[in-house]
């Protein structure tokens, strides 16, 4: 039941995947949250486990940067293991209002990239979360007691980006943070009927430049990581 991207047998994933970008994040995910673990996928090393957590399955896999190889291991974790959930677990840039260390609820992605319109026939697409999992993710965060904010992020195909007024333009639309692979995410779920969710964290300020470490970025994402386990849906 192989792709050429993922080489799991058909049942080795859960019907939720928790979706960071480093592989290495989802093995720390799977080594530090999980329990019974298998791993179930290490083509190019973007590594796939499938454990338990407070007795329900629950998948982790790397997705890896940008768009494209997002949409690649959605689409295929979709339509050939029958994942019904996916949610990104990932970091962002801050702009004006969010500020390092705070997690943000992606409701929406705006995005430089052209995918959705391809998807849509040229026209724009409104790349949105699925509510289910954007309530879920929330109550869950009431329940923690780990302050979060919901709103719009932007989904750039650039990490250089040479616009360098475009975070003017981007605050003043009142979008909290820049990303990667949510608008992608977003739009491979909804046209393979799927639910899709982001939960980012926030790990540099684009205008002040302050940042967390690599190592932090890796295992220090905890609160994020406890709301995506704890949402009552998945």
């Amino acid at each position: 039941m192989a792709t050429p991207h993922i080489n799991a047998k058909l049942g080795d994933f859960a019907s939720t995947v928790l979706f960071p970008g480093d592989p290495l994040r989802a093995k720390y995910i799977a080594d530090n949250f999980l329990k019974n673990v298998k791993e179930v996928t290490n083509i190019r090393n973007m590594l796939g486990f499938t454990g338990e957590y407070n007795n329900k399955q629950i998948s982790v896999m790397g997705s890896g940067m940008g768009i494209p190889s997002c949409s690649i291991y959605a689409k295929e974790l979709i339509t050939e293991y029958k994942v019904q959930n996916i949610i990104r677990i990932g970091t962002a840039g801050g702009l004006k209002t969010a500020k390092l260390n705070d997690i943000v609820l992606v409701q929406g992605a705006s995005t430089d990239s052209n995918v959705n319109r391809a998807r849509l026939k040229g026209f724009d697409y409104s790349a949105t979360s699925s509510f289910k999992l954007l309530l879920s993710a929330y109550n869950s965060a009431i329940k923690k007691n780990i302050p979060i904010t919901v709103g719009n992020c932007f989904s750039s195909d650039y990490f250089y980006n040479p616009l360098t007024d475009l975070i003017d333009y981007l605050d003043k639309m009142q979008i909290l943070c820049i990303e990667m692979e949510a608008a992608g995410l977003f739009g491979v779920a909804a046209e393979y009927n799927a639910n899709a969710l982001a939960i980012l964290t926030i790990s540099d300020e684009i205008r002040t430049h302050k940042s967390i470490s690599a190592e932090e970025r890796q295992t220090k994402l905890n609160n994020m990581i406890e709301i995506a386990l704890n949402m009552d849906n998945i």
